[in-house]
């Protein structure tokens, strides 16, 4: 008998299409290792500002080892253990913050979020008023205008603040944009913003990151013709939120986010035939494999692997800290070895 009451041989067949890539990115994946290497080297707690990534099971994982997580710096009392800043950014005042209270601090802010940061002080430095095209209160939204003096920047949210904005110089204006945008719904707003300003310049490199690119264009191959689509992810996670997006936009009947294997919802799946599954950059990939196992457990399964590229890039960590070596047991919370 299955784990679902019915005879084994009475499984419903099923294509389960996994995307690759799929889960951690660089930035995601060195973040991650810089709290667990600052808790081998300086022992606990090690104090993280924010969640250092947007998935609980992440942070609950952490906090386990050692890791404390606070809002802001005011709940740390005073302390010579290492403060990490989350891989959104932070703005720069939360540095200054951490000197005048003589904490010793980590930067775990992604290099490709930092990368926005340069392009946007560059476009400032040139005479222009800087557009952000990205989500009011996201982290890294309030990371980059942190980045600005007052008044430097204005924030693009919606179709409506594109068709809406009045600039005081329509000649000098810049652009850059959240790292974890939404392609399309980017192409939108920007092709708006174009045409009202001709003059508007862009970042001199892509603004959206390559693993957002990457997982975007595998789910919109994956979803053609698909019953139902999985993206395991947290619901505060952007990048995985576009992705369900991404997914429905290019054919999935059905999508939805989840945390992990708990929220999978079976009875909608009952009578799918080809179900698509990926996970936003911030997943860790034991979420999925136990979502793979349950899969295997209930239906007749055919894995299909639908990959694009397969990525190698590697951050690497902060020089007060590269002298650690990870082993595999260090990250088998995450990668489930």
């Amino acid at each position: 008998m299955s784990d679902t009451g019915k005879p084994a041989e009475n499984k419903s067949d099923l294509t389960l299409r996994l995307c690759g890539p799929r889960g951690f990115c660089a930035g995601v994946d060195r973040a991650i290792q810089m709290v667990i290497v600052a808790l081998k080297k300086y022992g606990a707690p090690v104090y993280v500002r924010h969640e250092i990534v947007h998935n609980r099971y992440v942070v609950e994982g952490l906090e386990n080892l050692g890791a404390v997580f606070v809002k802001e710096l005011d709940e740390i009392p005073p302390t010579s253990q290492p403060v990490i800043f989350s891989a959104h950014g932070v703005p720069k005042s939360v540095p200054e913050d951490a000197k005048s209270k003589n904490l010793f601090y980590l930067d775990a802010t992604c290099p490709l979020v930092s990368k926005v940061h340069k392009q946007a002080l560059r476009h400032m430095r040139k005479g222009r008023h800087v557009l952000l095209v990205g989500h009011k209160g996201h982290p890294e939204v309030i990371g980059t205008m942190g980045q600005m003096p007052p008044g430097t920047m204005t924030l693009v949210d919606t179709m409506e603040d594109a068709e809406t904005l009045q600039p005081s110089d329509p000649s000098q204006l810049g652009y850059v944009t959240q790292t974890t945008l939404s392609m399309d719904d980017m192409a939108d707003v920007l092709n708006c913003l174009e045409k009202r300003f001709p003059a508007l310049e862009a970042p001199i490199s892509d603004s959206i990151c390559y693993a957002t690119t990457n997982r975007q264009e595998v789910v919109k191959l994956a979803a053609k013709n698909a019953d139902h689509f999985l993206i395991v992810g947290a619901p505060n996670s952007s990048n995985s939120k576009r992705l369900v997006e991404v997914a429905i936009k290019a054919g999935a009947k059905r999508a939805v986010l989840v945390q992990g294997l708990s929220e999978v919802p079976w009875d909608e799946m009952k009578d799918a035939q080809i179900i698509g599954l990926s996970a936003g950059a911030s997943a860790p990939e034991i979420l999925v494999n136990e979502i793979i196992e349950s899969f295997r457990e209930r239906f007749a399964m055919k894995l299909d692997l639908v990959e694009t590229v397969q990525e190698t890039e590697n951050f690497p960590l902060p020089r007060e800290i590269r002298d650690v070596k990870l082993a595999k047991a260090d990250m088998a919370f995450v990668n489930g070895e």
